[in-house]
């Protein structure tokens, strides 16, 4: 079972992620990619190990003793393998794989892992086909104009990212991911400035980060699944802010020119508005601005009309894995919508949005992990269109978003890192 996870050659230890054996995430993504054109039996091979734990090779699933956990080594096994490796008191788990060891509430859920399996449903047993593809398919060249100008991270140095945001004023890209210190901080030329928030317990730590965004004042603020909280940070890296009341499950973040924060509720099916002193850690107003949203998580808000976008995963009866693109005006009345099968009746393959982002000519962006693509839909009022802006080269892209000279930031959770695309 250890040779799926390992990579060729000698066996050897881990001491940190960035000396043992790559994520099963990293084999996800990798497999994924090659989908469409390796021969039938590689796809087989490659899908049995997506989907299964390697040590009791069971299928994973969405809960329960079938859901993925990461170790932090970056292995990944199912909750009940983490319980039997644990013993009777659970207190420590050795990797089968590196023989690492660890405390059972190190472990967290594999994010990327969990989305693959919303994409491909509980009925499905195919990446292929939840992915769009057939055998023969290549992905078409990116547009001219755009080009890959940087890629930062990569495994050992980013874990599983689940955010990314950039700072108007400065450039600085904030990347929130698995580690041991949950928020990394980039310079705008790709070199490490700083790192903090620490995984653990304490009132400023972060359990599980699943989205983050950048204030006009510069502040760090993320959602943290782990204890459902909204946590603010300046960038030093000093918690000033940490909101625990109210939520379900806070999940994407987007802040306005005037350093309000709009947050998703996943759980609610909500979306707020949270206004704070961030300088003073004080908090003035959390709003509640629409409800009755389904499973809401990428949101974003566009600085040029003040319209909303946010990314519904549809769950329920008789919707299957579907996402819907909501559009919302400054006064949250509908503007527009459209869900996968309205998509797919107007673009050439199914989409399935992860994240959204406007451009500065206050255009919709969205990721999608189908085609692995970066689509633009157009403008709120001429939405939707079907622009490709980036058709290859990307494995698994979750996160999106500017910088203030227009680059385009794209999360790639596959290959754990953050790709930057300029206009040539």
């Amino acid at each position: 079972p250890a040779a799926a996870l390992r990579p060729r050659g000698p066996r050897r230890c881990a001491s940190s992620p960035a000396e043992g054996a790559p994520s099963a995430s990293v084999r996800l993504a990798s497999a994924v990619s090659r989908l469409g054109t390796t021969e039938m039996a590689s796809e087989d091979e490659a899908e049995l190990s997506l989907l299964e734990c390697r040590v009791c090779f069971e299928r994973y699933g969405p809960g329960g003793r079938r859901r993925p956990r990461n170790l932090p080594c970056g292995h990944v096994l199912c909750q009940g393998c983490v319980w039997a490796l644990g013993g009777p008191e659970g207190r420590r788990v050795e990797c089968p794989f590196c023989r690492r060891a660890c405390g059972s509430s190190e472990t967290s859920d594999c994010l990327p892992l969990l989305q693959l399996l919303e994409v491909l449903g509980p009925e499905c047993t195919s990446v292929s086909w939840a992915l769009g593809r057939s055998a023969g398919r290549e992905a078409g060249p990116a547009p001219a104009g755009l080009g890959l100008r940087l890629t930062l991270g990569g495994w050992g140095s980013l874990v599983n990212p689940t955010g990314v945001a950039a700072c108007p004023k400065s450039g600085r890209l904030i990347v929130a991911h698995d580690g041991k210190k949950r928020i990394h901080v980039f310079s705008p030329s790709g070199s490490c400035l700083q790192r903090f928030g620490e995984r653990g317990d304490a009132d400023n730590d972060i359990k599980y980060p699943l989205d983050v965004t950048i204030t006009s004042d510069g502040h760090v603020v993320v959602t943290d699944g782990g204890d459902r909280s909204v946590k603010a940070f300046d960038f030093e890296g000093r918690g000033v802010l940490a909101v625990r009341e109210g939520f379900s499950l806070p999940w994407g973040l987007d802040a306005t020119l005037e350093s309000e924060v709009l947050l998703t509720d996943s759980e609610a099916g909500a979306l707020y508005r949270l206004t704070a002193n961030f300088k003073t850690g004080k908090l003035k107003k959390c709003q509640m601005i629409r409800s009755r949203l389904i499973s809401p998580r990428g949101v974003a808000v566009s600085h040029t009309s003040g319209a909303v976008v946010v990314i519904e995963h549809l769950k329920a009866p008789g919707l299957n894995n579907s996402t819907r693109v909501k559009i919302l005006s400054t006064e949250m009345d509908l503007i527009g919508q459209m869900d996968n099968f309205g998509l797919s009746l107007v673009f050439p393959s199914k989409i399935y949005a992860t994240a959204v982002a406007f451009d500065k000519e206050d255009r919709i962006i969205v990721t999608d992990v189908c085609s692995q693509a970066i689509i633009c839909l157009g403008k709120p009022e001429e939405f939707p269109i079907f622009n490709p802006l980036i058709s290859h080269g990307l494995s698994y892209p979750m996160g999106l978003t500017y910088m203030a000279n227009n680059s385009l930031v794209v999360l790639d959770s596959g290959d754990h890192s953050v790709k930057i695309y300029n206009s040539t």
